[in-house]
């Protein structure tokens, strides 16, 4: 608790500085999530593998949740600056944590599809949904490297928050607008995977993330891999990943569910696919390149 403590103090003092830069600000607005995983995780037992320290499908955080709640009420006596809606991302981690600013950015009745079924949700019907903030990471899909510069794009007036349940091959979109300059939620969609424009790869990494044999087998001829140099912060390596070492790189990966924002328009399935795992302000980044040929996706980049 006296870590917790420290974290709240620090929030009442930064809230306090009007001179403690935006840039600064908004980073610290999205790292409180990965603090609270850092004091559930000093409370109990070290984790086996990373998937359990920061990519675990579901965890245990009762008491750190108490702590999420508290810090989310001082939130909500907390201007968000007008620069928070220029970008998507910006917008939505202030939006997943912020109650009452998820409250004014919803358009009530909010609409909710589900096949030929369309009900009404209600302002007092809704709960607080603080998305992936939980867990600590979230995770994106794009068709190539030049396609993730989209999240820097100013421009984009729509962007769609897909949760993927490989459990009953579903998706539930949050589909955002901006509206006068403000972002809304304007309404939720559940879609099967098999509608999607991922759909391909999506049943791909599902087998690859739950099958060891399948995951070897869909390795490229080579794998490339940029990592850190561990015997220099501040240099990267590079080296080729073969079938014979791949088990000393593998990666747990999300299993059960895994998120994706599409900003703008969604792009027609292609033949390349980046999947990256990024940690909400802990550093964490996982980018993996998979590419298709005859029919079949195959890794072929691994950068950590």
């Amino acid at each position: 608790m006296r870590n917790e403590k420290l974290f709240l103090s620090l929030h009442k003092n930064l809230r306090e500085d009007n001179n403690f830069p935006q840039e600064l600000m908004r980073r610290y607005w999205i790292s409180w999530s990965a603090m609270l995983l850092l004091f559930a995780s000093c409370g109990g037992n070290k984790a086996n593998n990373t998937e359990e320290m920061v990519v675990a499908d579901s965890m245990t955080l009762n008491d750190s949740v108490a702590v999420l709640d508290s810090i989310a009420a001082e939130f909500e006596n907390t201007p968000v600056p007008k620069a928070a809606d220029e970008l998507f991302d910006d917008f939505f981690f202030n939006f997943a944590v912020n109650k009452k600013l998820q409250m004014e950015r919803i358009v009530f009745p909010l609409k909710s599809v589900n096949g030929p079924k369309t009900t009404e949700i209600s302002k007092n019907e809704w709960k607080m949904d603080y998305f992936f903030t939980r867990q600590g990471y979230y995770t994106l899909l794009f068709d190539n490297e030049k396609q993730m510069e989209v999240v820097k794009d100013t421009t984009v007036s729509r962007a769609v928050v897909e949760k993927i349940y490989f459990n009953t091959k579903s998706i539930i979109q949050y589909v955002f607008e901006r509206r006068r300059g403000a972002w809304m939620m304007t309404g939720i969609h559940t879609v099967p995977i098999s509608t999607s424009s991922n759909a391909s790869f999506l049943d791909f990494y599902h087998r690859f993330a739950t099958d060891s044999e399948f995951q070897a087998e869909s390795l490229g001829e080579t794998v490339q891999f940029v990592g850190p140099d561990p015997d220099d912060d501040f240099s990267m390596m590079e080296g080729i990943i073969t079938r014979d070492t791949w088990e000393a790189f593998a990666p747990q990966l999300p299993t059960k569910m895994i998120y994706n924002i599409i900003y703008g328009k969604p792009h027609k399935e292609a033949e390349t696919k980046m999947f990256v795992l990024r940690g909400i302000a802990n550093g964490l980044e996982l980018e993996m390149k998979f590419r298709k040929s005859g029919g079949h996706w195959k890794l072929t980049k691994l950068t950590t």
